[in-house]
C-alpha cells in the first residue's frame, strides 16, 4: 500500500522562493476552491423553527437551466420535474398543444436552437438522464465482490451522518460528546475507534489505514486535492460534488453558517464536513494497492477532464425539461390570467364607514378561502386585509423565566427587538401587583419544568428504567389513549407549560425595551405598510396563523413561514398591545396619524387545520369590542364551514356532512397521534398578487395564492413596493421552491416517509429509518397522497399592480430580485388597465390568453 501520510502536495522542484510562491499560490487556489463549493450550498433550518427554503437558492445567479445541469451531473438531482410525469400532464391534457407551443415561443433559447414541439413529445418518451460524473470514493470502489456489500458511498454517508448527528445533538443524547476541538478532530477520534465499519465495507483492516488520516480539516483539503491530479478548472465543481454527496448535512451545516453570518460572524462547520469527506479519500487509498489506487485515479481524471463538456451537453438537454416546465405553468397561468384580467377598479375595494371589522391575515395561501368566505358572510361589514404574517415585527421571543430566545420572523432577517412575557391583570386597578405576580408565576414554572425535568430523567438510567416503566405506565397508557381514541381538545399552548393556570389568561407577549418614541415610529410604520391610514375600522384584528397535529416532527413547517416556522401569535398579540397603548395613539396623533378614540386592536389566530379563529386578551378590550366580537362568532362559523366543505375532498371527507360533523372529524385530525396528513399546508401554491383586493375580491384562487394588499395610491415613493418585492416575495419563492423541489425530486430534496421518520438531535432533523443522509425538505405525505401529487411543481407568478417604471426601479436595485427574474426562477406580471403584462429580459410584453 501507499504510504499517503508522508505525501507533501507542494512543488518539489525550483528555489526556496519559487517553490515558497508556487505553495502558497496552490494553497490560495485551493481555498477558493473550497469556498465557492461551500458558497453554492443553501441552509435547512431545524424542525422547531422549519422554515421553507429553496434548496437551490445559493445558485440563483445561474439560469435555472443552467443549475438543472448542474445538480444533474454533480449530484444526480433532479431539478425540473420528471419527464414521465410531464408525460403523464400531456397525455391527460393538463399541457396542451397550444402550452407548448407557446412555452417555445416564449423560450428565445428554444427559437435559437429551432426546438420543435415533435422533438419535445419524443423526448418524454426516451426520457435520458444526464450523466453523473464519479468521486474518488466511486472509483476506488472497484471490488468484484462490491454487490455482496455496501457500495463504500452509502457506507461513508451512513458513518459520517452517524457522526455529524452525535456531534450536533445537544438534546437528545443523555451524554454529549466533546467539541471543542472541532467537528474534523471528532470525527478523525470516532473512526479511530469505529471497528464495525471496516466490515460494512469490505474492509476488515481498515483501522490500520486511519493513522495516515491528516491531522486537520485544511490538510486534508490540501492534500487531497493536490493528490486527485484534476484540472483546477473544475476544483470547485468536483467539491460541490462531494458536498451534494451529504447534501443533508451541508445544508444544516450552511444553516449554523447563515446565523453567524446574521450575527456579523463565521461558522467553519460547513468547511469541515467537506474536508470530512475529502479525508475518507485518504483511508481509502490507504486500502488499496499501489496499481488500484493509479487505476482509479486514471478512471477519476479521465472522467472530470470531460466535466465542461458533459455540463454543457446536460444544459442543452434540459432545454426541453425547460419547456415542458413553462408549458405546464402556462396551462395555470392561463386560468389565473382569465380570473384577474378585468377593468382596473376606480376605488381601494370599498374601505368606507360600513364596514365595522378589518381583519389582516398572513398572506399565506391557506388564508385566502378564509377571506373570502368572511367577506361572503358578512358582504359590506368585513373588510380583509393581507399582509406578512409576522405583522412586520423583526422580533425574538423569550417565553416567560426561560433561557429560549426564539425567531418571530423571516430567516432572511435577524431579529431587531425582543418580545416578553409579562403579567398584565385585566383590570387597571391590579396592575400594581403584576410584578410581584410575574415573579411568582416564573418561580413556579421553573420549579415545574425542573421537576418534570427530574422525573423524565429518571427514564434514562439504565438501572431505573423497567421500575420507571411500572411507576409511569398509567400515565403512558393515558397518552397513548389520546393518540388512539383523539378528541376535540384545543390547540396546545406549549408557550405556556407549566405556567400555573391562574397566570395563564393574564400572561401576554410585549415588546420591551423601547421608549415611548421608538414605539410611536415602530406603530406608525406598520399602519402605513398595512395600508390603514385613511379609513381605520371600529374593530380591527390582527389575525396571525398557526396548524395542529401531534405527534408530528415537522410541525413547524405547517405553522407561519414569515414567522420563523411559529404560530403568528406571539406578533399579534404583542402588536395589538402596542397599538392599543393609550401613549403610542397621542404620538401617533401628534405626527398626524390619527387612531380614531373608538377603534381597537384584537390579536386573533386561524388554526388552518380546522378553520377556526381563536381570539386572545379579549379581557382587556373595551365592552364595545367585545360585541362586536360576540357577534363575529356566526361569521366565523359560517365562513369556517364553507371552507371546511371546500377542503374536505381534497382530504377524502364528505364535503356534504353536518356542520359539526364536520368540524368533529377536523379536529380529531389535528389530535390523532397517527395521522400524517393533518392539513395540505401550502401545497399546491403557485401564485402572488400584491395588489388591492378588489382585485382579486370575489374571485376563488383555489388556496393557490398568496394575497398581499397593496394599493399603488398610497405608496407615491416606491418604499412599500420595495419592501414587498425584497421581502415577502422572496419568502413566498422559498415556500413555492420547497414544494416544487420536495414534488420533483422527492428522493434527495424531499424528506421522505414520514412513517419511517427518526428525530435527529431533538430538533436538527430527522432520518428516514435508523440511518442515511439527514434529510431536509418536506416529507412525502405533505405532497402526495398515497395515489397522486397533490402539490403540481410550478414556478411562482408574482402579480403586482404598480406602474412599470415603479417595478423596474425596485429591479434595477436589487440584485438577488434581478437575478431571480432575469435567470428564469419565478415570473413576473403586472396589471395594464383590463389586461396584463409579463416581464422578460427583453423588457414587458402582453399576456398570451390562449384558448
Amino acid at each position: 500500500m501507499t504510504d499517503l501520510s508522508t505525501i507533501d502536495p507542494r512543488p518539489a522542484t525550483g528555489s526556496a522562493p519559487a517553490a515558497s510562491s508556487a505553495h502558497e499560490v496552490l494553497h490560495a487556489q485551493i481555498e477558493q476552491a473550497c469556498r465557492q463549493a461551500c458558497l453554492a450550498i443553501a441552509p435547512a433550518w431545524p424542525l422547531d423553527r422549519a422554515i421553507a427554503v429553496n434548496p437551490h437558492w445559493s445558485r440563483i445567479g445561474m439560469p435555472v437551466r443552467r443549475v438543472a445541469a448542474r445538480m444533474a451531473v454533480l449530484g444526480g438531482i433532479q431539478v425540473f420535474p420528471p419527464r414521465e410525469r410531464q408525460l403523464q400532464a400531456w397525455r391527460e391534457g393538463r399541457i396542451g398543444a397550444a402550452d407548448l407551443a407557446l412555452a417555445l415561443r416564449q423560450l428565445p433559447a428554444a427559437q435559437a436552437a429551432g426546438l420543435a414541439p415533435e422533438r419535445c413529445r419524443q423526448a418524454l418518451e426516451a426520457g435520458p438522464r444526464p450523466v453523473q460524473l464519479p468521486l474518488l470514493i466511486d472509483v476506488l470502489d472497484s471490488d468484484a465482490d462490491r454487490r455482496a456489500r455496501l457500495s463504500w458511498r452509502q457506507a461513508v454517508t451512513q458513518q459520517v451522518s452517524q457522526t455529524c448527528a452525535a456531534y450536533f445533538d445537544e438534546h437528545q443524547a443523555s451524554w454529549q460528546p466533546e467539541r471543542r476541538q472541532g467537528l474534523y478532530a471528532f470525527w478523525r477520534d470516532t473512526l479511530q475507534h469505529d471497528h464495525g465499519i471496516g466490515l460494512l465495507m469490505g474492509l476488515p483492516q481498515l483501522g490500520r489505514a486511519v493513522s495516515a488520516l491528516p491531522a486537520t480539516a485544511q490538510d486534508a483539503e490540501r492534500w487531497v486535492i493536490a493528490r486527485l491530479g484534476l484540472p483546477q478548472a473544475v476544483w470547485a465543481d468536483y467539491l460541490e460534488s462531494v458536498l451534494l454527496s451529504i447534501n443533508g448535512w451541508a445544508s444544516w451545516c450552511a444553516y449554523l453558517g447563515w446565523q453567524a453570518g446574521l450575527a456579523g460572524g463565521q461558522d467553519a462547520h460547513l468547511r469541515e464536513l467537506l474536508a470530512i469527506r475529502l479525508a475518507w479519500g485518504v483511508v481509502l487509498l490507504e486500502c488499496k494497492e499501489d496499481e488500484a489506487a493509479r487505476a482509479a485515479f486514471g478512471a477519476l481524471q479521465q472522467a472530470w477532464s470531460q466535466a465542461p463538456r458533459i455540463l454543457q451537453e446536460a444544459e442543452s438537454d434540459m432545454l426541453i425539461d425547460e419547456a415542458w416546465q413553462l408549458a405546464l405553468e402556462i396551462g395555470y397561468q392561463r386560468e389565473l390570467a382569465q380570473q384577474l384580467a378585468r377593468p382596473a377598479p376606480t376605488h381601494d375595494g370599498g374601505a368606507s364607514a360600513q364596514i365595522e371589522v378589518q381583519a389582516a391575515f398572513c398572506i399565506d395561501v391557506r388564508s385566502e378561502p378564509l377571506r373570502r368566505a368572511l367577506e361572503a358572510a358578512w358582504p359590506g361589514g368585513i373588510q380583509t386585509l393581507g399582509v406578512a404574517g409576522f405583522f412586520g415585527l423583526p422580533v425574538a421571543y423569550t417565553p416567560l423565566a426561560t433561557q429560549l430566545r426564539r425567531p418571530q420572523l423571516p430567516g432572511l432577517l435577524a431579529p431587531a427587538m425582543e418580545v416578553g412575557d409579562c403579567i398584565v391583570s385585566a383590570d387597571p386597578a391590579q396592575r400594581a401587583g403584576d410584578a410581584v405576580r410575574q415573579g411568582a408565576a416564573g418561580r413556579a414554572r421553573q420549579t415545574r419544568l425542573a421537576l418534570a425535568e427530574q422525573w423524565q430523567a429518571a427514564s434514562h438510567w439504565p438501572g431505573a428504567a423497567f421500575s420507571f416503566v411500572e411507576a409511569a405506565g398509567v400515565g403512558y397508557l393515558g397518552k397513548l389513549g389520546r393518540w388512539l381514541l383523539p378528541g376535540g381538545r384545543e390547540r396546545a399552548r406549549d408557550d405556556l407549560q407549566g405556567v400555573p393556570a391562574r397566570y395563564r389568561p393574564v400572561c401576554r407577549p410585549q415588546l420591551l425595551g423601547m421608549d415611548l418614541g421608538d414605539k410611536v415610529a415602530l406603530a406608525a410604520r406598520l399602519l402605513h405598510a398595512m395600508g390603514l391610514e385613511r379609513y381605520i375600522a371600529p374593530l380591527v384584528l390582527l389575525v396571525g396563523h398557526g396548524s395542529q397535529s401531534a405527534n408530528n416532527a415537522h410541525a413547524a413547517a405547517l405553522d407561519c413561514g414569515a414567522c420563523c416556522g411559529q404560530t403568528g401569535e406571539v406578533n399579534a398579540r404583542s402588536l395589538a398591545l402596542l397599538l392599543n397603548d393609550p401613549a403610542v395613539r397621542q404620538g401617533l396623533h401628534a405626527q398626524g396619524l390619527h387612531v380614531p378614540d373608538a377603534t381597537v386592536f384584537a390579536a386573533a389566530l386561524h388554526n388552518t387545520t380546522t378553520d377556526e379563529i381563536e381570539g386572545f386578551d379579549l379581557d382587556l378590550l373595551p365592552a364595545s369590542a367585545r360585541e362586536r366580537w360576540k357577534h363575529l362568532q356566526a361569521v366565523f362559523s359560517q365562513a369556517g364551514d364553507q371552507v371546511r366543505r371546500e377542503r374536505a375532498p381534497r382530504l377524502r371527507l364528505d364535503p356534504d356532512a353536518p356542520g359539526d360533523a364536520l368540524l368533529a372529524q377536523l379536529r380529531r385530525r389535528a389530535n390523532d397521534g397517527a395521522q400524517t396528513r393533518p392539513e395540505w399546508g401550502l401545497a399546491d401554491n403557485a401564485a402572488f398578487v400584491i395588489a388591492p383586493r378588489s382585485r382579486s375580491q370575489g374571485v376563488s384562487l383555489g388556496g393557490r395564492s398568496f394575497l398581499h394588499d397593496y394599493d399603488a395610491g398610497q405608496d407615491p415613493d416606491g418604499s412599500i413596493l420595495e419592501m414587498l418585492m425584497t421581502a415577502p416575495m422572496l419568502v413566498t419563492h422559498w415556500i413555492n421552491w420547497q414544494y416544487h423541489a420536495s414534488t420533483s425530486d422527492p428522493q434527495r430534496l424531499g424528506s421522505g416517509n414520514k412513517l419511517l421518520h427518526n428525530v435527529v438531535g431533538g430538533a436538527l432533523g430527522v432520518f428516514e429509518g435508523n440511518g442515511g443522509d439527514l434529510r431536509i425538505g418536506l416529507s412525502r405525505q405533505s405532497v402526495h397522497d398515497g395515489q397522486r401529487w397533490m402539490h403540481e411543481a410550478l414556478r411562482l407568478t408574482v402579480v403586482i399592480d404598480a406602474a412599470r417604471p415603479a417595478i423596474n426601479a425596485v429591479i434595477g436595485r436589487h440584485e438577488v430580485v434581478r437575478q431571480l427574474l432575469d435567470n428564469g426562477w419565478l415570473h413576473l406580471w403586472r396589471f395594464e388597465g383590463a389586461g396584463l403584462e409579463r416581464y422578460g429580459q427583453a423588457g414587458w410584453a402582453p399576456v398570451e390568453l390562449i384558448a
